[in-house]
């Protein structure tokens, strides 16, 4: 018997619990090619912001042992340009449609959603509260309660869709963030954003990315991925989305089993264009092997101590 993978965030109910992660899949339309978004949960676009992003100066991507470093910046064109050229390609598009949604002040994140909520190919929202805030120059919004609170509430008086709030690891407590977000109206968490890291090259003596630092993605964090998805959907009523390391199907489960509803597949695309369908298919496999009727059965069930 074919299990039930159907997710719901919020009001939206996704076709099966896999989507992409953010800043990894382009708009959407670049990996036609290679997958057929109609068999994933949900397309998150890359971050869309007020006005066009340059990005961070080159290089800005770097492999480590066991993942990737990168400071791309953020770079994108816009929202006018993003409604302009590229809401058009998702007339008919097959799945649900997620946008993400950067700002450089808290205010903006709402008049961004403001400019997009007439778009009906947009489903919902992710908040991509880990960027770089420029009213407190010495944090991200998403390591102050305070902030994360106050960003959340604009943009969910802003839209009546689903909003998704995207959780930074390199925080002292996420749980106390998490439930910041959750009070303010999040229909749901997305974790855990890439850990600040950096790599020097020895012969020169200077950092291999123009921007010093960057964030860390793949498989090296999925255990801190992991560790803090379990916390969090312990203390958390809205659903969870987890990512972070996620290659295959078996590390899509894991995360499942420690608390999250949904998972999103992200450095694996650069790897493998088709990961994300791979994982898809692998979760129904699983299911059916382990005779899993629902794959509400699955989530949460780690058997702890």
């Amino acid at each position: 018997m074919k299990p039930r993978l159907a997710v719901q965030i919020g009001s939206l109910t996704l076709k099966n619990p896999v989507l992409t992660a953010s800043g990894t899949f382009g708009y959407g339309d670049e990996f036609g090619d290679y997958v057929d978004a109609a068999v994933l949960g949900a397309v998150v676009t890359k971050t869309i912001t007020k006005e066009p992003w340059p990005g961070n100066a080159p290089p800005r991507v770097y492999e480590t042992t066991g993942g990737m470093l990168n400071a791309i910046g953020l770079q994108n064109d816009g929202v006018d340009r993003f409604l302009a050229e590229k809401a058009p390609l998702y007339k008919d598009f097959p799945t649900a449609l997620i946008v993400s949604v950067g700002g450089h002040t808290r205010a903006e994140y709402a008049e961004v959603i403001e400019r997009l909520d007439a778009c009906a190919a947009v489903s919902a929202y992710e908040l991509n509260i880990s960027c770089p805030n420029i009213e407190c120059r010495d944090r991200l919004i998403a390591q102050d309660p305070a902030l994360t609170r106050e960003t959340v509430t604009r943009a969910r008086r802003a839209t009546s869709k689903p909003v998704i709030v995207k959780l930074s690891p390199n925080v002292r407590d996420i749980v106390e963030i998490a439930l910041a977000a959750e009070e303010a109206g999040a229909d749901a968490l997305s974790l855990i954003n890439t850990l600040i890291g950096m790599a020097i090259d020895v012969a020169t003596r200077r950092s291999v990315l123009g921007h010093v630092t960057g964030g860390l993605s793949g498989p090296a964090i999925k255990p801190i991925a992991l560790r803090m998805v379990w916390e969090v959907a312990q203390k958390v009523k809205i659903p969870v989305i987890g990512m972070g390391g996620i290659m295959t199907a078996r590390d899509a489960v894991e995360f499942l089993i420690a608390g999250a509803s949904a998972v999103a597949v992200g450095t694996a695309n650069f790897v493998n264009p088709a990961a994300c369908a791979e994982v898809a298919q692998g979760i129904e496999v699983y299911c059916k092997e382990h005779k899993i009727r629902d794959i509400k059965e699955l989530v949460g069930s780690l058997k702890a101590g």
